[in-house]
């Protein structure tokens, strides 16, 4: 098993021509090449790494032609018209969960026959046939697929082995970079990302996990767990789980056994994919911390209702994003909050409620991502059937604008998203606000570290410094103020508060 995450975080610098070249180094390594495969078998999830994909296939075809070249998850669940317009190198691509037809296929005599006449497993022929309009085809209303392409779910999670991480390097696995981005985070090099549930029932217009895991939730059992987590811990020294479950939150219960278990293991866990706010009581954070948790990633994505109900059609209520700040602060949990701007259907007033909204919360962290229309998602069919997406939608990474209705431009949600980054993580910086200057100055510092010219991070920086009694190190964020402020791109944002200060300091 080859994870390029993994490839990619082990290289000091990347010195290819392009990802192309790397596939091509990687399978010309001795062991790949005397392994000699029979079947490849390429999953991919998100739309930045469709080219990629492609790419794969096509070095995997050249390098070993005789082998079967097969594409799974989401990916080739909600895009398999496309992929096989685009590449000639796939031999089939498999529906939503791929364990059982997989091992159907390498049961199978005739496999070629075999990808022909099993619903799960889509070839070419198959998709030319489909009644699949491209993109479009969840009905999310029924919550079924509008062809003949079934689900193949297991059930019970429990049927599922434990996996063999040997495979790939659990070294190079443990490597996490991303969690860089997390100031509050445990310091530990010895985590594992694991599921132990699949499937959400919630219907956020943004999200498209349910085209491959659908509605209902399934989960791993506790016993399952426990036995699962002490051989991560035992045969690989894991002491942060990963915990990468779309909807952890969907049974309480469940959740504060399996916290009980990190407790009694001595493990402690980090939570990228969000919790449900409504879950949060009190008792469930109370729980949370004693696990370790220092830091909680919010899926609040708007401070309007009006966008939470009815144009993201996410459950949460104002007041729970505010009474879950607030228990996380007293009980000293870190809190970064998500939050997504720029859906068909919001307007320029959306945004100013939103913006007004946030700054009453006292979350330690802001996000702000920009509405990415995911592929498989009923924010994609709105897009595509209003003609709404100003560029290529499987190049999105949350940062960049491609979506422009009537209400708005592609460039004014660009333009505001950082506005708010601006406004909500600096100039009213809740634990600057309170007086928390050393919590403040984690912010402030890891903004820097991402943009070493960052003007408010240096000028925030300096004040915390300044409060602290630390004046020499206030002196040098003031200087780099003062250098930073000579960039063109800050007098954009000369309107927002405090930014004349930074400039007059010059």
């Amino acid at each position: 098993m080859i994870d390029f995450n993994v490839v990619l975080n082990q290289l000091e610098d990347f010195r290819h021509d392009s990802f192309e070249s790397l596939f091509r180094a990687v399978f010309a390594q001795a062991e790949w090449a005397e392994f000699n495969p029979s079947v490849i078998a390429i999953s991919c999830l998100f739309s930045p790494a469709y080219r990629n994909m492609l790419d794969l296939a096509r070095v995997a075809r050249e390098v070993f032609p005789r082998a079967f070249v097969l594409g799974g998850g989401f990916l080739p669940t909600n895009m398999y018209k496309q992929i096989f317009s685009d590449s000639p190198h796939f031999d089939a691509l498999c529906f939503a969960e791929g364990e059982k037809p997989l091992l159907r296929f390498v049961r199978a005599e005739d496999k070629r026959m075999f990808l022909e006449e099993d619903g799960s497993w889509i070839t070419r022929a198959k998709a030319c046939a489909a009644a699949q309009p491209r993109d479009t085809s969840f009905r999310r209303d029924k919550g079924i697929k509008a062809h003949e392409f079934p689900f193949d779910f297991i059930e019970d999670l429990d049927e599922i082995p434990f996996l063999d991480y040997r495979l790939t390097d659990p070294k190079g696995y443990m490597l996490n970079p991303t969690m860089a981005a997390y100031p509050a985070i445990r310091k530990t090099s010895q985590s594992f990302h694991v599921m132990t549930s699949r499937g959400c029932v919630f219907k956020c217009a943004f999200c498209a996990q349910d085209t491959v895991h659908g509605r209902q939730m399934r989960y791993h059992s506790v016993p399952r767990l426990r036995e699962d987590f002490r051989r991560l811990q035992d045969e690989f020294g894991v002491e942060t789980v990963i915990v990468e479950d779309d909807h952890f939150m969907g049974d309480p219960q469940r959740a504060y056994e399996i916290l009980g278990v990190f407790i009694e293991y001595g493990m402690t866990a980090f939570f990228p994919n969000s919790l449900a706010l409504y879950a949060l009581k009190r008792p469930m954070l109370e729980r949370l911390k004693q696990v370790g948790v220092d830091q909680l990633v919010l899926a609040v994505e708007s401070g309007s209702g009006e966008v939470l109900h009815q144009i993201m059609r996410k459950p949460l209520k104002l007041p729970v994003i505010s009474r879950v700040t607030k228990d996380c602060r007293e009980i000293g949990i870190y809190t970064d909050c998500n939050i997504v701007m720029g859906l068909p259907g919001e307007t320029k007033a959306h945004i100013e409620e939103s913006r007004k909204f946030l700054r009453t919360t006292y979350a330690n962290w802001f996000r702000i991502n920009i509405a990415t229309p995911i592929v498989g998602s009923e924010t994609l069919e709105i897009c595509l059937a209003n003609d709404y997406i100003k560029g290529d939608y499987n190049e999105c990474d949350y940062k960049r604008g491609i979506v422009q209705t009537p209400d708005f431009t592609a460039e004014y949600i660009q333009q505001m998203a950082y506005v708010f980054n601006l406004e909500l993580n600096f100039i009213y910086n809740s634990d600057f606000r309170l007086g928390d200057y050393k919590t403040a100055l984690m912010g402030f510092e890891n903004a820097i570290k991402a943009r070493s010219d960052h003007l408010f991070g240096h000028y925030y920086a300096a004040r915390a410094y300044e409060r602290l009694g630390q004046s020499e190190k206030a002196e040098l964020h003031d200087a780099a103020a003062r250098k930073a402020a000579k960039n063109p791109f800050w007098q954009k944002y000369k309107e927002l508060t405090e930014f004349d200060l930074c400039i007059a300091a010059t």
